[in-house]
């Protein structure tokens, strides 16, 4: 073999190498670019393959003068507005043990406006998970509302908690707990999969960390700040107080 065939030779055997070498570095990028995408969109598909399970439905409690997500006399004295999380356990607590005493003993009465708002995708956000479950769930009571079915769906909702982003509130779920209210699907599943209350929901979790809101939940009586799911005599005392305040 002469010398000019050998340097052709191992030419040829340098190009070879370099075409594997880069066709492997092309593969191993592909595989890392196709297993960051399947990273992202699996809890999307693992929503899909999982089943929607129970749905608990709880009698409704009473809401006087309901209207979307406020209930009582909008003319009332005193005016609460409660920054909440639907994936919140003090929320549900609160929900269950002190919100119904409010309602009856002075939301009933005229002497309180109720106004529920949300706190958008608080809780998942500070779980850094990547889900939206806290927001999801807040804008599917928001549609149920267009319905005037915000405080029952509300209480499916609380009645069907079972942690924080664990899969309680995905979109199948939050369909299933409308169809089992009887709402119109062909209005809701639209409202909720082309997030008509998206804005709403941001604009909630912005006006509560402008009001000082920093965990869930958290009230304003008349403006006073109260944090967390506190017994029904601390609200009940500073009802009063504000009552008293306002000349009533």
């Amino acid at each position: 073999m002469t010398s000019d065939s050998k340097r052709q030779t191992i030419r040829e055997r340098r190009q070879q190498k370099q075409r594997k070498q880069r066709l492997t570095a092309v593969l191993i990028i592909s595989g890392v670019a196709l297993l960051l995408i399947g990273l992202a969109f699996l809890p999307s598909l693992w929503d899909t393959l999982t089943p929607v399970g129970e749905i608990v439905v709880l009698e409704p409690k009473p809401r006087p003068m309901a209207d979307f997500n406020a209930m009582g006399d909008p003319d009332a004295p005193v005016e609460i507005v409660e920054y909440s999380d639907f994936q919140c356990p003090y929320c549900v607590q609160f929900a269950a043990e002190t919100e119904p005493q409010i309602t009856e003993n002075y939301v009933a009465t005229g002497e309180v406006y109720y106004v529920h708002r949300s706190m958008g995708n608080f809780i998942s956000d500070n779980l850094q998970r990547g889900r939206t479950e806290s927001i999801d769930a807040a804008e599917a009571a928001y549609c149920a509302g267009d319905q005037g079915k915000f405080w029952e769906y509300k209480d499916i909702l609380n009645a069907n908690w079972q942690g924080e982003d664990v899969g309680a509130y995905t979109e199948k779920r939050l369909i299933a707990m409308a169809e089992m209210l009887g709402l119109d699907m062909d209005q809701f599943s639209p409202c909720l999969q082309e997030n008509k209350y998206r804005e709403l929901a941001d604009q909630d979790r912005f006006d509560g960390t402008r009001d000082g809101v920093s965990g869930t939940p958290a009230f304003l009586i008349n403006g006073k700040f109260i944090s967390g799911a506190q017994p029904y005599s601390v609200f009940a005392q500073e009802i009063e107080a504000a009552l008293i305040a306002s000349g009533n």
